[in-house]
Parts: C-alpha cells; sequence; structure tokens
C-alpha cells in the first residue's frame, strides 16, 4: 500500500486502495510515469480548481485506446473528499484550433480574448526564461578533457533573450531538451539563425528508449542562415514518446569567440489536447474569444501579456514594431527600363516581427538621428547635400539638449558618371547604348571595326547608390537601426553609416545576374567568367570587423573573406570560376559586444570602387579585341575556338604554341598565349599546365627520367592532434592531387558541419555542399570521439593550390621557395624534385594568397605511393600561414634505372670458359627502366700469349742474372785472392811498407803469373763501384796504374 503522505501522490495521484479505507475499491490503471517531469506537461497537464483542493489528471491511455480522470490533492496527505475517477476522453480526442480541453467537464472550451490556443499544438513564443518542461544540459563531450574544463561548462547554457534564445559561445556542447508524448503523427518546427560555421548545431530525436529516430538527411541539415535572416526547420514526428535536441558545440580553433545559434517560436503539432490557453505576449492582443493567434500592436501603441487590446503612447513617447526584412523606400522618376533619377525618402518595412510591451519617451534628437544624401544632379550640373529624418521620427526637437537639421550645403558640380554612363542633360547619367562605350566624362563612342565593349560595372564615384545596389541596417536584439541607412554615398566613396548601436550589422549589397563571357572567349573551356575587386579602407579604434560575402543563385550566404581592426586602403579581387547569379555582400561591425552607450560611432569602413568584369546587364567602359570572320571592315565578331588566340595581322583566330596557355580573357596576340613552367605542359584547350606525371633533368652528362604515375591519386596526410585552449582535439587535413588527370583539380575538402550524413552528401546536389576542389586543400577535422559526436566533424576548408607552376629540382619557382631545410637531412644523392603551386586569392593575413611546395625526395625503401610529411617545425604545414611545404618520400621519386646504374664482374676462365656477371652499383638510387642482363659465358684460354710472352721474358732475365753473378763474383774472389798476397807479402819481416809505396820486395811473387795492375781503364764492376762510390761520400779519386818489373824493384832495407 502507498503511503500517501510522501510526495509521489503528486506525480500520480492517490487512488481507491490507496489510503485506508479503501481497499477493495476498483483501481484504474497507474498513471504513465514518466522519466523526465516535463512529459506530464502535455498530457498530464494540472488544471486549476477553481478554489477546490485538487486538480484532475488522465492516466496513461491502455491496449484499448481509453484512460480515466482522476483527481489529485494540492495539498499532501489529504485523500478525502476527491471526486471519483470517472473514464476520460478518448486518447484520439482533441480540441480544434482556439479551444481548450476544460477538465471538470471534459468539454472543449473557447479560449478567452488576450489568449490563443493551437489545438492539437503549443507554440514557445516567449523567452524571458527557459519555459517549463525545457532543460538545457551543458557538457564538455572530449573524453581527455580534464574536471577543470567540465567544470568550466557548467556555466554554459542556452540563453533566454525575451524573443529568442541564444545558445553559448564557448567550446562547450550545451543541448537544449524538451520531451513531448504525441498521441498521432506530428511535426515540430522553430526558426533560427546558424551564422558561424565555427559552431556545429544539429537538431535531432530520441524516443523513450533514448534510441535515435531516423530522420532524413534535410531533417537532419540545419542550413547556415545570413546575417540579419531567420531560417524556418521543421521535422515530422511519429506518435508515442519524442524526446527533442537542439545541440550546439563551438569549435575555438583561432581563440576567437563563435557567434551564437539563435532559436526562437518553437512549435509542436499532434499533441492529444490543450488544457489551457496561451497568454498572448507582451506587444500582441486577441481581441475576440476562441482565437487561434494573436496580432502585433501597431506602431505607437502597446500591450502588456494576455491582452485583449492595446493602448496607446502619450505624446511624447513612441512604440515602433521591430523589423526583420526591409528595402529602401525611394522617391524616383523612370527615365529608361534600367535608370531612375533617385533619392533617399525613408525605409520601408517588409516584414514585422514583434510590437512593444512599452512605450519609451520620446529621447532629444541627435546625430544618429538624421543623415545625409547627395542630391541628383539638376539641370545646371549641381548636386547639394541634403539631411533628412530617419522616419519614423521618434526623437523631439525642441527640448534642451536637442540638435536641429543641419542647413544644407552648398550646391557643386556633380561628379562625373562612372565608366559605362554618359552625362544626359547635364544632370542624369546614363549607360551607353549597347555596342559602345564612355570613361563617364564623354559622349559614347561605338567600338572600332574588330573590337566589341567591355561589359561590367564600374562604380568608383557615389553621388547615388547604383540601382543594382541596397543597403540595409540590422541587429537581432533591438530594432534601433532598422528604419536606417546602412552604407552613404559620399562622393568619393561609401561609407558605413552611423546605425542604431555599436554591435549593429551595417550591410551593402549587390546583385548580379550572371556573367556574359567575350564573344572570342569559349566558354566550355573558360576557367574565369568573372571577377570582382573592390578598394577599401576601416578605420577603428576598437575590435570591428568587415565581412565580404557571396550568395551564389540564392541557395546560401558564404563569408569568403573578413577584415578585423583598422586596414590600410587596399584591394580585393575574388574570381567567378562559374557562371551564376551571385549577390555580393559587405557587413560592418564596429563590436560584437552588445552596449547600451555608443562608444564607436566613429569607427566607419570605406569603399572607394567595385569593379565587376563581364557583368551580364553591365555597360561598357572600354572596348576589347574580337576575332572577326573576315578580314574586312563591319565583319562580326566571332567566338574562337579553345586554345585560340586573336592574330594582330589578320583579327583571326589562331591556335596557340604547344605547351603554352591563355592567360585569363586577354586572346588578342601572340603574348596571350603564355608559356608553361617547367616539367609541365598544356592541355588540348590549352587553358592550363599540367604535369602528366613525368619528369626528366639533365645531371652532367647524363639525363634522369622519373615515372610518377604511382603518385596520380590522391594523397592525403593528418596531422596532429592540436588542442584549443580548453583541450579540444583536433587534427588538420590535406589532400594533394600532384600529377595526372589532364590537370583536373581532383584534391576535395569537404565541410560536413551542416550535414553529418555521407550518405546524404553523395546524394544531394554539390550546390548544397560546401566543399573545395583544387590541387591542394586543407579541412580541420574534430574526431568522433573527441566531442562525442556521431561522426568526424570536417570543417574550414580552403584551398591551398589553385594553380600549377610547375616542377624542377630548383628550390625556386616564380617567387614561390622550396624549403628542403625544414625537412630531415638527407644526402643528396638524387636530386630533389619540387612541384610548385599558387593561390593566387589574397586573404587578410595572406595579401599576395597562398603559395604550396611538394617536395619528392628519392627513398628505395617506401612504396611506390610512399608518405608524406609535413615539416617537424611547422606541423600545421606552414610557418607563417601562407607558404606551405610537403615532403613525399617514395620510390617513385627515384629516376628510371639506365645501363650507367649497374656494372659487370668477370669470373675465371675454367675449364676454357668464363662468365660474367652485371650487378647494381650500390647505393642503387634507381627503379624500373632497364633489367640486369643475364649472366653471359665466352671461351677462353687457359695460358694466355701475353701470360707466356712475360713467363719467357722472366726467365731469360733470370739465367742472365745468375750468369752476371756468378762472373761477377769469380772475378772479385780473383782480386781479393791478388790482394791478399799482397798484403801478406807487406807484412813479411813485420816491416810496413814505406807510406808512398805499395810496390812488392825484390825478388817476391816472382812464381806468381799475373801481376797486379791497377789500370786507368777501370773495369765494367769498378765502373758501378766508382758510381756507388761517388754517390756515397761525395770524393773523387783516380786509379794509379802499378806495374811489377824486373828491372824495377823496390827494396825494403
Amino acid at each position: 500500500m502507498r503511503d500517501c503522505h510522501d510526495n509521489s501522490h503528486r506525480a500520480s495521484g492517490c487512488f481507491p486502495g490507496d489510503c485506508p479505507g479503501t481497499e477493495g475499491r476498483y483501481m484504474p490503471p497507474p498513471f504513465f510515469l514518466c522519466a523526465h517531469s516535463r512529459y506530464l506537461y502535455l498530457f498530464n497537464v494540472p488544471v486549476g480548481d477553481n478554489g477546490t483542493d485538487y486538480y484532475f489528471e488522465y492516466t496513461e491511455c491502455d491496449s484499448t485506446g481509453s484512460r480515466w480522470r482522476a483527481a489529485i490533492p494540492h495539498r499532501q496527505g489529504s485523500c478525502t473528499g476527491l471526486p471519483e475517477p470517472v473514464r476520460g476522453t478518448d486518447c484520439t480526442f482533441s480540441c480544434e484550433a482556439g479551444e481548450f480541453l476544460e477538465m471538470s467537464s471534459q468539454q472543449c472550451t473557447s479560449c478567452a480574448a488576450g489568449s490563443y490556443s493551437l489545438g492539437s499544438g503549443v507554440r514557445f513564443d516567449q523567452w524571458d526564461s527557459i519555459p517549463a518542461g525545457f532543460s538545457s544540459l551543458a557538457t564538455y563531450m572530449d573524453s581527455g578533457s580534464s574536471m577543470e574544463d567540465s567544470m568550466t561548462c557548467n556555466n554554459s547554457s542556452w540563453i533566454p533573450q525575451g524573443t529568442h534564445l541564444e545558445s553559448n559561445r564557448d567550446d562547450c556542447t550545451v543541448s537544449l531538451v524538451y520531451a513531448v508524448h504525441l498521441m498521432k503523427q506530428g511535426s515540430v518546427s522553430f526558426d533560427y539563425q546558424y551564422l558561424d560555421s565555427n559552431i556545429f548545431f544539429e537538431f535531432f530525436i530520441q524516443n523513450d528508449q533514448c534510441q535515435e529516430m531516423d530522420q532524413a538527411g534535410s531533417e537532419k541539415r540545419i542550413k547556415p542562415t545570413t546575417n540579419g535572416e531567420w531560417g524556418t526547420h521543421m521535422v515530422n514526428l511519429n506518435s508515442g514518446t519524442n524526446i527533442l535536441y537542439w545541440r550546439t558545440t563551438g569549435m575555438l580553433l583561432g581563440g576567437k569567440p563563435v557567434k551564437p545559434v539563435l532559436l526562437k517560436n518553437i512549435q509542436i503539432e499532434g499533441v492529444a489536447y490543450t488544457s489551457e490557453c496561451f497568454p498572448c505576449r507582451p506587444g500582441t492582443y486577441s481581441k475576440s474569444p476562441g482565437s487561434s493567434s494573436c496580432d502585433l500592436c501597431p506602431r505607437n501603441m502597446y500591450s502588456g501579456k494576455g491582452a485583449s487590446s492595446c493602448t496607446p503612447c502619450s505624446e511624447t513617447q513612441y512604440s515602433r514594431m521591430k523589423k526583420h526584412t526591409y528595402s529602401l523606400v525611394v522617391k524616383h522618376t523612370s527615365i529608361s527600363p534600367h535608370v531612375f533619377v533617385q533619392y533617399y525618402i525613408s525605409l520601408c518595412v517588409c516584414h514585422v516581427e514583434e510590437g512593444w510591451s512599452e512605450c519609451k519617451e520620446k529621447p532629444p534628437c541627435s546625430e544618429k538621428d538624421y543623415f545625409q544624401i547627395h542630391t541628383a544632379c539638376d539641370s545646371d550640373g549641381k548636386t547639394q547635400i541634403l539631411y533628412r529624418w530617419v522616419e519614423p521620427q521618434v526623437c523631439v526637437e525642441n527640448v534642451t539638449g536637442a540638435v536641429t537639421l543641419p542647413p544644407s550645403g552648398e550646391k557643386q558640380d556633380c561628379p562625373p558618371c562612372n565608366p559605362g554612363f554618359y552625362m544626359h542633360n547635364t544632370s542624369t547619367c546614363l549607360p551607353c547604348p549597347q555596342g559602345t562605350y564612355s570613361d563617364g566624362t564623354t559622349d559614347c563612342q561605338r567600338c572600332p571595326g574588330g573590337t566589341e565593349p567591355s561589359l561590367g560595372y564600374e562604380y568608383k564615384w557615389w553621388n547615388i547608390l547604383p540601382r543594382n545596389m541596397k543597403t540595409s541596417c540590422f541587429n537581432v536584439g533591438n530594432s534601433k537601426c532598422d528604419e536606417m541607412n546602412g552604407w552613404e554615398v559620399a562622393g568619393d566613396h561609401i561609407r558605413s553609416g552611423v546605425g542604431g548601436s555599436d554591435n549593429d550589422y551595417l550591410i551593402l549589397n549587390l546583385r548580379v545576374p550572371g556573367f556574359k563571357l567575350p564573344t572570342s572567349v569559349d566558354d566550355a573551356s573558360a576557367t574565369e567568367f568573372g571577377r570582382i575587386t573592390f578598394i577599401f579602407e576601416t578605420i577603428c579604434s576598437a575590435d570591428c570587423e568587415l565581412y565580404f560575402m557571396i550568395d551564389v543563385n540564392r541557395k546560401s550566404t558564404n563569408v569568403v573573406e573578413s577584415w578585423v581592426g583598422s586596414k590600410v586602403r587596399q584591394a580585393y579581387t575574388h574570381i567567378m570560376t562559374k557562371n551564376a547569379s551571385v549577390s555580393y555582400t559587405w557587413a560592418f561591425q564596429r563590436t560584437n559586444k552588445a552596449m547600451d552607450a555608443r562608444q564607436y560611432v566613429n569607427d566607419i569602413a570605406k569603399i572607394y570602387s567595385i569593379t565587376v568584369t563581364n557583368a551580364m546587364d553591365g555597360s561598357a567602359s572600354g572596348c576589347h579585341a574580337c576575332a572577326m570572320m573576315r578580314q574586312q571592315e563591319g565583319s562580326s565578331c566571332v567566338p574562337c575556338p579553345a586554345g585560340h588566340f586573336i592574330n594582330k595581322d589578320t583579327n583571326q583566330c589562331q591556335e596557340c604554341p604547344s605547351n603554352t596557355f591563355l592567360s585569363g580573357h586577354h586572346i588578342y596576340g601572340r603574348e596571350a598565349c603564355q608559356p608553361c613552367g617547367p616539367g609541365s605542359k598544356s592541355n588540348k584547350e590549352h587553358s592550363l599546365c599540367f604535369n602528366d606525371c613525368s619528369f626528366s633533368n639533365v645531371v652532367g652528362n647524363r639525363t634522369l627520367t622519373y615515372d610518377l604515375s604511382a603518385l596520380s591519386s590522391v594523397g592525403s596526410i593528418m596531422n596532429g592532434p592540436s588542442f584549443t585552449s580548453k583541450g579540444t582535439k583536433y587534427y588538420h587535413e590535406f589532400n594533394i592531387s600532384l600529377c595526372g588527370t589532364e590537370g583536373r583539380k581532383v584534391a576535395v575538402c569537404t565541410d560536413n558541419v551542416t550535414d553529418l550524413s555521407n550518405k546524404d552528401l553523395q546524394n544531394e546536389s554539390a550546390d548544397l555542399n560546401n566543399f573545395v576542389e583544387t590541387f591542394v586543400c586543407q579541412s580541420t577535422i574534430i574526431p568522433a570521439d573527441g566531442r562525442g559526436f556521431r561522426t568526424a566533424l570536417s570543417s574550414q576548408s580552403i584551398s591551398l593550390a589553385d594553380t600549377f607552376l610547375g616542377a624542377s629540382v630548383g628550390d625556386m619557382l616564380d617567387g614561390v621557395y622550396a624549403s628542403p631545410e625544414l625537412f630531415s637531412q638527407a644526402a643528396r644523392k638524387v636530386p630533389y624534385i619540387n612541384f610548385f603551386f599558387r593561390s593566387p586569392q589574397p586573404t587578410a593575413s595572406c595579401l599576395n594568397g597562398r603559395s604550396t611546395v611538394v617536395t619528392l625526395r628519392c627513398n628505395t625503401e617506401k612504396s611506390d605511393r610512399g608518405e608524406l610529411t609535413v615539416p617537424s617545425k611547422c606541423p600545421a604545414g606552414t610557418c607563417n600561414g601562407c607558404e606551405f611545404h610537403f615532403l613525399w618520400e617514395s620510390s617513385s621519386a627515384c629516376p628510371l634505372c639506365t645501363e650507367a646504374d649497374y656494372h659487370s664482374i668477370e669470373g675465371a676462365c675454367k675449364g676454357g670458359m668464363q662468365d660474367t656477371h652485371y650487378v647494381w652499383s650500390e647505393p642503387k638510387l634507381c627503379i624500373k627502366g632497364v633489367t640486369l642482363p643475364n649472366k653471359t659465358s665466352n671461351h677462353c684460354d687457359v695460358v694466355s700469349l701475353w701470360v707466356k710472352a712475360g713467363i719467357g721474358g722472366g726467365a731469360f732475365t733470370a739465367v742472365l742474372l745468375v750468369c752476371l753473378t756468378c762472373y761477377f763474383w769469380k772475378k772479385n774472389k780473383r782480386l781479393e785472392y791478388k790482394y791478399s798476397r799482397l798484403v801478406m807479402s807487406a807484412n813479411k819481416d813485420c816491416e810496413l811498407p814505406a807510406a808512398d809505396s805499395c810496390a812488392l820486395a825484390e825478388g817476391e811473387g816472382e812464381e806468381n803469373e799475373d801481376d797486379v795492375v791497377y789500370s786507368n781503364t777501370p773495369s765494367l764492376l769498378g765502373k758501378l763501384k766508382a758510381i756507388a762510390s761517388k754517390q756515397a761520400d761525395g770524393d773523387s779519386s783516380e786509379s794509379v796504374q802499378l806495374k811489377s818489373s824486373q828491372a824495377e824493384r823496390w827494396i825494403w832495407g
């Protein structure tokens, strides 16, 4: 038995049998108890009891589709005196719009005046606080986040702003959750603003088992909106429990706060009934009972919550309606279908959003309550500066401190007409007729023969706003600037207006219906259909920002570039690569912080000139040459085939030489055909140059040839991870299309922040997806496991290489430098190949655009595809954000093998045969090409002729040396013998010979047959000894002949 004194009876009620004395009574089925109390808000809604102590609720529907109505006491512990449960209405029962179900009688009753009902639906359009039943849940879903980060996200929430909800601005994940139980199929719709691609915004539905409901791709996708515009998203709901999630996650990759998502007007259809009517929100009213909606209070009237009528403001007060879409109202005189003489009067309200809940005192008039205009030129060719109050005027002039309208300025000479226009009756600028041109200071002239007008817009004088431009002011948080000009013309420039608040968006828009290429340019091969160039300047003391945005074919507006802070006068150019209608928008915001007081009213943006080429409905400021069918006067212009230029001598089409390409639309003269860079060749249409995955280079007297076909498919590298200030993990992914494909840009980076279904991406039209198609592109990837997403997020896709400059072994080409020192050094035994690319589109940080160099390094240990790396010192691929460097190590970067890459080795002669082997020179730094020859065998002699000759010569020399040795040895022995006898005879009787004689004593040696003789003629051995003796001691000596005779003897006495 349930304790009736606890709090459970508040949720589920007390029934017979629950309290003492009620046992044995019939008890209907229990209530459907929801995990979230907000479930009860729609189908178990408490109803006032008209002074009683209880209220009624319905039980959950049973299997037969029936339910019970039960009474619930207001005070705890009181179960006596309650009405008996009765059968309720059928579960499919619902009331009509303008009615509610009165639970006492269980009958539909009309809503009272001042309230409304949707019948089977509910609407939430008041956001002074988060309504009952909604909850805002903040999480930091990075699995690696610290407790400190998780605690920081506790302060993140959807913030009510009166008329709308605003999401968080940080990189926490915040979900707005609402649960509803539908008795029949229904739907949910809501209005939103989604401006920033750096925030991920998704809407999805779960059932009561926390399982995600199937949704079509169009229901999952939340399309971005443009500044000032609200989008509407609707999703069908199934019967039963639906848990609705609006979830946002900021991606603060650059440290800059994201722009929040705004949400309002949530409406849910399919509820079985509503048990109460909703009061009209302040600023609206319903004057009759049974209303299904509330009307807005007119201007200068107000109302409170639940009003049945509006109250007028006093004479010193005012109120006005907040606008959403608006345009200029001008007084104009039609001169032709294309031209108006015009000047500004006021602003027109085209769409009203909300009334006012109170009247405000009219403040004293100030400078921000009026604006200046330049009048159109009068019949005397004069213009004048006039001042007008912003309409409707909500300020008071005749009070202390109020300003009055400045007096009108003196009349001045009108500035000249813009190029392409001529002065008509000294007062009006008209466009030149077709086939003529003017520089704006002269009458229109017809283009000479062989030429045609260069159509476009060239606005450099700003006396009036051109007919295809409009200006507006918008602030999502207030309506102060709704009736002000966003931009003001100022003679030689157009400048941002005053606005109503410092955080207003001051908007300037230029519409181009399409582009028309010159007659002689082939549309099929065109890579540029037109370009816009504007010269601007910003002067700021705070964090002002100027946005340049593009909307192609009225699909969605994307920010192309933005500039923060003061910027010196500079030019920016954007190229259109496809023919489509386009809307160019400039939006200037002084600060993104909401402030009550004006602090930066003097911060301004100036645009000096805007030039658009090839505009379909433009006028001509000059003429350009065109090809003619025949070389004669009056011949009409004809289109040239792709890859042809106009010959200056004949004015006829002539094909460009091989390996040249046509530069832009300037096809007049041979010089229009620009030579391709090194290592590249032109395609058949001569529209671009590309590398066909081959390369050759001369080193010394050798030509190295490379086959890069293995690198033709797109290569990818994902570096990182990197982390934001709160620890969000992200990567940079690069896709590189190096060569081949006839020059087509096949590297694609897709931004899937607004669509997480790859399958849906493939099925949808390409125009609905945000992607970049180029040679080298970069995307920022947030992994699925990093923030709890269902799939990885890819955002901020940019092009790094739109143009291929060439391939070279040098480190510089056309002003782009390779930096091989950024990578790990390796011996350059084979030259590196550098592929040079450029993206000429300037950015706020890269005024000259971006450049990319892909360096190919030979590494035979790698595969054909190899490996891509980025510099270790610059893990993002760039060190300055403008110059990107990649290293692609691959065996394909090695040259093809030739005969110079191997050598032969001859084996020994065995059995009259000799083998010759071929081996690669080490280290082997080549691939493919020629193959090693097979082993060869040749006949050979065991001992060759030369060997025999050598052996014979050696033997003869040896015999000769032996003979000479024996001869000289014998001769030497004889000399030694004679000398020894001489010494012995000299020492006989122990007497020494005289100092000056070496003769023998008388009678001595007679028995010897030979005399010892020293001859003046030396022998061969003596000559050799003499030469050796001279070389040894350097002394000279003479030989003395000593003769032995019987007649002349020395007698030793």
